[in-house]
Order: C-alpha cells, then sequence, then structure tokens
C-alpha cells in the first residue's frame, strides 16, 4: 500500500533490531503500552505470533525512499461486528510532526474500511499526545470518550481518550479529498 509519503509492508524479520532500539527510547516508548525495553528475543516472539494470530493486521511503515520509521496495525479484528482497534508509531524521530504517521494511518483506513469492510475503527490515546490526537483528527477520527485516570506513566495516572471513526464517515472525508 502507497500512500504520498509513505508505503506500508509486511514486517520482516530483519526490521526486529530497529524495534528494539526505538522501545529503547524513553521519548519514543512515553506514550506506548510499553513501560519498559524489549528483547531482540521478545520481539521475535511478538512477530511468530503476528502470523498465528488471525485477528490482526500489522505493517512496516517505510518512507518512499525505503527506510523503515515504525509501524501500524489493526488488532482485535473482530468479523462480526466488523471492528478493531488501530495502533501506530514512529520509532524514527527525525519523521515525527511532518506528517507521516498521517500518511500511514489514512492507509490503514482505506486497508480496514475497503479490503476488510469494517465499519468501526477505534483507538486510545493518552490525553497528553497532542501530536497524535491532531493526526488522528486530520484523519477524521472523533473523540468519543475518555477514561480518566486509566493508564499509570512516569509516577502519575494519566487520562485516556478514545476515539473513533465509521466507514461512512471516512469516505465522506475520503470524497471531500
Amino acid at each position: 500500500m502507497r500512500g504520498t509519503l509513505v508505503r506500508l509492508r509486511p514486517i520482516a524479520r530483519e526490521d526486529l533490531p530497529r524495534f528494539v532500539a526505538w522501545i529503547a527510547d524513553p521519548e519514543v516508548r512515553r506514550f506506548l503500552s510499553f513501560y519498559r525495553p524489549v528483547s531482540l528475543d521478545a520481539e521475535e516472539h511478538w512477530l511468530e505470533g503476528l502470523s498465528k494470530a488471525g485477528n490482526q493486521e500489522v505493517f512496516a511503515i517505510e518512507t518512499l525512499e525505503g527506510r523503515h520509521i515504525g509501524s501500524v496495525g489493526l488488532h482485535d479484528i473482530h468479523p462480526r461486528y466488523r471492528c478493531a482497534e488501530a495502533g501506530i508509531f514512529i520509532g524514527e524521530r527525525e519523521y515525527w510532526n511532518k506528517g507521516y504517521g498521517t500518511d500511514a494511518m489514512r492507509l490503514l483506513l482505506d486497508f480496514g474500511f475497503g479490503q476488510l469492510n469494517l465499519h468501526r475503527i477505534f483507538l486510545h490515546v493518552h490525553a497528553g499526545n497532542q501530536r497524535a490526537i491532531r493526526s488522528y483528527d486530520k484523519c477524521g477520527f472523533v473523540r468519543e470518550g475518555l477514561l480518566r485516570q486509566a493508564v499509570y506513566k512516569d509516577g502519575e495516572y494519566q487520562d485516556v481518550i478514545v476515539m473513533a471513526i465509521l466507514k461512512a464517515e471516512y469516505r465522506s472525508i475520503e470524497g471531500e479529498a
């Protein structure tokens, strides 16, 4: 899948050392569910699990020049209810705040609504992660609720915002573009 800034491709074993390095960076890990660095063995186990689980679609985010910069995916895909949870992170800091994540999320939404025929895609975002919230707003996600003090990170409880987009909403935004 190709966008204006990135393409999405399957994650390869060669990508795993980059994931380990990114997750070791506290600033990258700040708004992720990881609370500590991970080992290469743990990442290999995760990759093996991806191929066995039938309810996830996870992709490497790569610049059009071929540089692997992050990951995006749909998790807990529920075929009966036609919904899934989205997740994304850009591990290469030099690509933050430049539209790469927004482009990757739009490709993921195209895939989820187009190829998987999902009806609703939702996500959870830390309330302090303004960069991500702006990106999700650009993609058409709507704030649905607030999970008060839902995570404990950096020595304090933090709120989590629930955001979602429906297929019809995405199609109407896509038609405007």
